[in-house]
């Protein structure tokens, strides 16, 4: 028999609330975590608002000796990380003896570190870089920095497939357990608000001026945010054994690359993605019960996802709702953060909004939880994540059913 795998510790920050509680709460009352920009100075720049974590403190998780080794993106991935051992009953003594693995996905690495050595290059005129900056910035730090915090010992990954790749690094965990090469996974993705992604996105003329508006007829783009979020995966057994707490199980994941564009998602290339997913899972498109959309709020991506949605999906009006709404885009961490959300509306039977929703358009023709929360039963739950260069990931996640 295929072993079972299952998820038993969330731990998120975001721009709504640090810890699955607060982030949860702020969630399905539609609250906004998007605010004018602090980080650095925005007034050359079109849009001026992003979705920081401004109440962040990394000494509340990390060591004081760790702190200045570490790039903000590793600290928000170690931050989430303690968040989900403690929320799954765990701690170093107890996973010691563990090939625990780590698996982590982001889209700008430790960018932010590279920005501040050009920053002290440039005013210091002198030709070389503080060592504590170089120490920072390779992007394969991130897993590596969760690794020695906890001690975790087996197979360490990055993954760098952009906006998808938390559901990226989620499968490959779930795949190392169903191979027994792994007792326990870290999954989940991090990154860090940056000058260069929220330039980037403002020179390609997708950020939107004043809200985020996920599937409306009227929007004009997305918002950056960072976040990290970070799931506990185990096998059943042994989940059972220590008498966790059981979020959802996971029931499979697809894969897919358009092979088109850099930019520009296809509709084939997402609709084969679902249909992996779902094929993989063992289920059928008729026992989907919510879709966490990928939904960005830009033109073209909101209406290739409809259409992707409706292909596989027919003339059922599956639910769907996009939290970038609230968040931002929390690029690498996106996916992983709404896998959390999945497994919380999956515990609670309640489905987030999609806020900021005010005129339906007829390009996107879904059901897609106007502005307010909605009451219900969620057995089965479809992530979505899509990311530049048309790499698609799509996670399946059940109710846990003994």
């Amino acid at each position: 028999m295929k072993r079972r795998v299952v998820i038993t510790g969330l731990g998120v920050i975001s721009s709504i609330g640090i810890g699955k509680d607060a982030f949860w709460d702020n969630l399905i009352q539609g609250r906004s975590g998007i605010s004018e920009v602090t980080a650095f100075d925005t007034s050359k720049h079109a849009t001026h608002l992003g979705g920081e974590v401004k109440d962040f403190k990394p000494e509340d998780f990390i060591s004081k000796n760790r702190i200045k080794l570490t790039g903000r993106a590793s600290q928000l991935a170690i931050a989430a990380t303690k968040l989900a051992l403690e929320d799954a009953g765990l701690d170093k003594k107890s996973i010691s003896d563990l090939r625990a693995s780590v698996c982590l996905g982001t889209t700008m690495g430790e960018i932010k570190s590279v920005e501040d050595a050009d920053q002290d290059w440039i005013k210091t005129g002198k030709n070389r870089l503080k060592g504590l900056s170089v120490y920072r910035s390779p992007v394969n730090n991130i897993p590596s920095n969760v690794a020695i915090e906890f001690n975790l010992r087996g197979r360490n990954r990055i993954f760098t497939t952009a906006c998808a790749s938390g559901n990226y690094a989620i499968g490959y965990g779930y795949d190392l357990l169903l191979a027994n090469e792994a007792d326990l996974v870290v999954a989940g993705g991090s990154d860090a608000f940056s000058w260069i992604a929220f330039t980037g996105f403002n020179k390609v003329n997708a950020t939107a001026p004043e809200k985020c508006q996920p599937f409306d007829k009227n929007r004009k783009g997305m918002i950056p945010g960072e976040g990290a979020g970070v799931v506990i995966i185990e096998r059943l057994e042994a989940a059972i054994k220590r008498n966790a707490t059981i979020y959802a199980e996971i029931l499979g994941y697809g894969l897919s690359c358009d092979a088109f564009h850099m930019t520009n998602p296809q509709v084939e290339g997402v609709t084969r993605c679902m249909r992996n997913a779902l094929k993989e899972a063992g289920i059928l498109s008729s026992e989907v019960d919510y879709i966490s959309a990928h939904g960005t709020g830009t033109v073209f991506n909101d209406k290739t996802e409809c259409a992707a949605i409706n292909e596989v999906f027919g003339s059922r009006k599956v639910v769907i709702s996009s939290i970038k709404s609230m968040l931002g885009h929390t690029m690498g961490a996106a996916s992983a953060i709404e896998a959390i959300t999945c497994c919380l509306s999956i515990g609670n039977g309640i489905i987030p909004p999609t806020t900021n929703y005010e005129t339906p358009d007829p390009e996107c023709d879904v059901d897609c939880v106007p502005n307010t929360a909605r009451k219900q039963l969620v057995n089965i739950a479809l992530n979505n994540g899509f990311a530049f260069g048309g790499n698609n990931a799509c996670l399946v996640l059940r109710k846990f059913k003994g």
